[in-house]
């Protein structure tokens, strides 16, 4: 099986900072896309990050500048590091990951989630 462990989420006034981490552990041949989503309260859950094992980037547009998505193949991990955090990136993270196993399967998961917010 395959599970991703997430960590660093809390609480930071507004302008804070915050890093992320994810990390993928399980039957892995490989870990394609990883990325991040967050869910507010009363809202859907919505992209945040993405980042293929290849380098390139993909921001949602009001995270743009402030965050930024890195990975560590070797520790088969994602990281999202929040600067000039704003009280509506308040919401619970989730790391998201395409893992292919030895079979040669290609399946999504999902972290459990962690709680950012930010709050004076």
């Amino acid at each position: 099986q395959v599970q991703l462990v997430e960590s660093g989420g809390g609480l930071v006034q507004p302008g804070g900072s915050l890093r992320l981490s994810c990390a993928a552990s399980g039957s892995i041949f490989r870990v394609d896309n990883m990325g991040w989503y967050r869910q507010a309260p009363g809202k859907q859950r919505e992209l945040v990050a993405t980042m293929p094992s290849g380098g390139s980037t993909n921001y949602a547009d009001s995270v743009k500048g402030r965050f930024t998505i890195s990975r560590d193949n070797g520790k088969k991990s994602v990281y999202l590091q929040m600067n000039s955090l704003k009280p509506e990136d308040t919401a619970v993270y989730y790391c998201n990951a395409f893992v292919v196993n030895y079979r040669i399967e290609r399946r999504e998961y999902w972290g459990q989630g962690t709680q950012v917010t930010v709050s004076s």
